[in-house]
């Protein structure tokens, strides 16, 4: 069985690393770069670098930021926001990124997964899905969460693995920042329905948090921010609890 990851994000406004609560109200919580270096210290398995208003502000991901990050880690590095086009997506992966990560241009213009992944590789090419529960179903929504979407989330995810997505980052909008939990519902709905590997998003925070995920959720890497950023939970800690609880981890040391 494979391992499953622990990914860090760090997201990214003018070029301090903030975060809020359903999407909305950040607060700074420090510097990329040396958040890069924690973690890298720490085991983290992955980092993820999203540029959260880059794509409401009509602008490329800060390059100069993704480059000092990428200097300080010997782990994989996807990067999101603002990325619009081949060449945006080239600039980020010149800068450091191993991967990339789109969102509201895959929604405008699908054919740039399919692109992405002729050029880079699937490995190298993140679909990110922005959900929020609407009665039964669980609608898309892009621009940071501020645009709805006509689509449906496990539909718009297969159509992204056809068209040659190699991970989902799948985000529970009404989670997001809230530590309740991550919605299991919607990653297991998501996981089921696609044979490419689900990053599960939104609601981090506590141990027992990621344990649900991937067992309920089906998830094959889960994400998170605050339960990180301020210390509240060890990087190793978390693995070794999780790996005594049956979870498959990558334990380094």
């Amino acid at each position: 069985m494979l391992a499953k990851r622990l990914i860090a994000c760090l997201d990214v406004r003018d070029g301090s690393v903030v975060k809020g609560v359903n999407f909305k109200g950040l607060r700074n919580a420090g510097d990329p770069a040396e958040l890069a270096a924690r973690y890298n210290e720490e085991g983290i398995d992955e980092l993820t670098v999203l540029d959260v208003t880059a794509t409401l502000e009509g602008r490329r991901a800060l390059i100069d930021t993704i480059r000092r990050v990428s200097e300080k880690l010997f782990i994989p590095l996807a990067v999101g926001g603002g990325i619009r086009s081949m060449d945006d997506a080239r600039a980020i992966i010149e800068a450091g990124a191993d991967k990339v990560s789109i969102n509201s241009a895959a929604l405008a213009q699908p054919s740039l997964i399919t692109a992405l992944a002729r050029t880079y590789g699937s490995q190298a090419v993140i679909v990110a899905i922005d959900a929020k529960r609407e009665g039964d179903r669980y609608e898309v929504f892009g621009r940071s969460g501020t645009t709805r979407d006509r689509r449906e989330a496990v539909e718009w995810a297969r159509e992204a693995a056809d068209r040659g997505a190699g991970e989902i980052l799948l985000t529970s909008i009404d989670r997001d920042g809230t530590r309740s939990g991550f919605d299991c519902e919607l990653t297991a709905a998501v996981s089921t329905a696609v044979p490419i590997p689900v990053i599960a998003s939104g609601g981090a925070g506590t141990p027992e948090h990621f344990l649900d995920v991937f067992s309920a959720g089906r998830a094959d890497a889960a994400l998170a921010a605050s339960i990180f950023h301020f210390s509240e939970h060890a990087v190793r800690d978390l693995k070794h609890y999780l790996a005594e609880h049956g979870v498959p981890m990558r334990l380094d040391w």
